[in-house]
C-alpha cells in the first residue's frame, strides 16, 4: 500500500512516499481502506520533532495522521461493533501511533463510528480530532450549561469552528477570535460576539465562564481577566503553565491543560450531530496523498479557516 512515512524530523522534505505491507487487523481491530484523511496542527509538531514524535519514533516506521474515514474491509474476531462494507470514522489511536496518512489503516474498533450518510468521506474525516477536542472540552472537561458563556479563541480554525458549533448546540452564548475577515464566517455559525484579535485584544467588560484556548502563550494568561470568579479556562496547547496557575488561584478561576483522546462514544455523539444537521465541517481546501507537503505548508501558515483533508486517488464521495 501507499504511506506517507517521516524519516527525520524537520521539514516537508522529509515526508517520503513509501510501499508498506496492508497492516493485519489485531483481534479488537478493524482494517479500514481509507478514503479521506483529516490534517491538523498536531501533524506538524509531530513531523518537526515536537509534539508526539518522541514516542513514535520508538515504533518505526513513523507515519504520521490520526483522522480517517474509509470502509471495513475485515474486522478482528473479537470485534462485534462493525462488519466487512461499514463505512467508519474516527480519529485512531491518539496519543499513540495512529499511522493514517496510508491507504489502509488497522483501527481499534472503539475508536471509530459509523459514518452518516448524509455526510462524505472528506467531511467525516474532518469532524475527527479537531471536532473531538471540542467536544471533550466543552462536555466533559468544562460541562459547559445553557446560558453560560464561552469565550473562543481562534474560533474560525480547526478546534474553533467545531466548538462554536458545539456550544450553541450546548445552549450557550458565545464570544469568538479570529482576524476581521471572518467575522461574517463566525456570525453565520452562532457566534453572538465578534472579537478581531488584530484591533482588539483586551477583553473589557467581558465575564466569561469559559475560556477555551487553542492558541498559548500571552493569549493565555492575558485571558484571566475575561473569565469570571469560579470560571474555567482550559487550553489544548499546554497554555497553563505557573503563572497562569497562580494568577487563576487568585481569582478562584479552574485552570487546566487537556490534551484529546480517541473514543468511540464520543466520535457516535459527534455523527449523531452531523447526522442532525447541528454540525458542519468547513473543508478550506483539499489536497491528495502526494500532495501531502503542500497540506502540511497550509496548515503551518497558521491562517488556515476549517480544515484541510487529504482525499485518496479512489475515495469514494470524498
Amino acid at each position: 500500500m501507499k504511506a506517507i512515512i517521516l524519516k527525520e524530523p524537520g521539514g516537508v522534505d522529509q515526508l517520503e512516499l513509501a510501499g508498506l505491507e496492508i497492516p493485519t487487523p489485531a483481534k479488537n481491530e478493524v482494517l479500514v481502506k481509507v478514503y479521506a484523511i483529516g490534517i491538523n496542527p498536531v501533524d506538524i509538531k509531530t513531523r518537526k520533532g515536537g509534539a508526539l514524535y518522541g514516542s513514535l519514533k520508538e515504533d518505526p516506521p513513523i507515519v504520521l495522521g490520526w483522522d480517517i474515514s474509509g470502509v471495513v474491509l475485515a474486522a478482528g474476531s473479537e470485534v462485534k461493533k462493525f462488519r466487512e462494507g461499514d463505512a467508519v470514522f474516527g480519529m485512531v489511536n491518539f496519543p499513540g501511533h495512529g499511522k493514517a496518512y496510508a491507504e489502509y489503516v488497522a483501527a481499534p474498533a472503539d475508536h471509530l463510528a459509523i459514518k452518516p450518510l448524509n455526510c462524505t468521506h472528506a467531511e467525516a474525516a474532518a469532524t475527527t480530532l479537531a471536532a473531538l477536542t471540542a467536544w471533550q472540552v466543552l462536555v466533559h472537561q468544562a460541562r459547559l450549561q445553557p446560558g453560560q458563556h464561552l469565550l473562543m479563541h481562534a474560533a474560525a480554525g480547526g478546534v474553533g469552528h467545531f466548538a462554536v458549533q458545539i456550544a450553541k448546540h450546548l445552549g450557550a452564548k458565545i464570544t469568538g477570535t479570529a482576524s476581521a475577515a471572518n467575522e461574517g464566517f463566525l456570525k453565520e455559525l452562532g457566534v453572538d460576539h465578534f472579537i478581531d484579535y488584530r484591533s482588539s485584544p483586551a477583553y473589557a467588560g467581558l465575564e466569561v465562564d469559559l475560556v477555551f484556548d487553542p492558541i498559548g502563550g500571552d493569549t493565555t494568561f492575558s485571558s484571566l481577566q475575561a473569565i469570571r470568579h469560579g470560571g474555567k479556562l482550559v487550553s489544548i496547547v499546554g497554555g497553563v503553565k505557573e503563572d497562569v496557575l497562580r494568577s487563576a488561584a487568585e481569582r478562584d478561576i479552574e485552570a487546566k491543560n487537556y490534551l484529546v483522546q480517541s473514543s468511540g462514544a464520543d466520535m457516535e455523539a459527534l455523527a449523531g450531530l452531523l447526522e442532525q444537521g447541528q454540525l458542519e465541517p468547513h473543508i478550506s481546501k483539499k489536497f491528495s496523498l502526494d500532495n501531502i507537503a503542500e497540506a502540511h505548508q497550509q496548515i503551518e501558515t497558521g491562517r488556515t479557516k476549517g480544515k484541510i483533508v487529504l482525499t485518496l486517488d479512489d475515495g469514494r464521495d470524498a
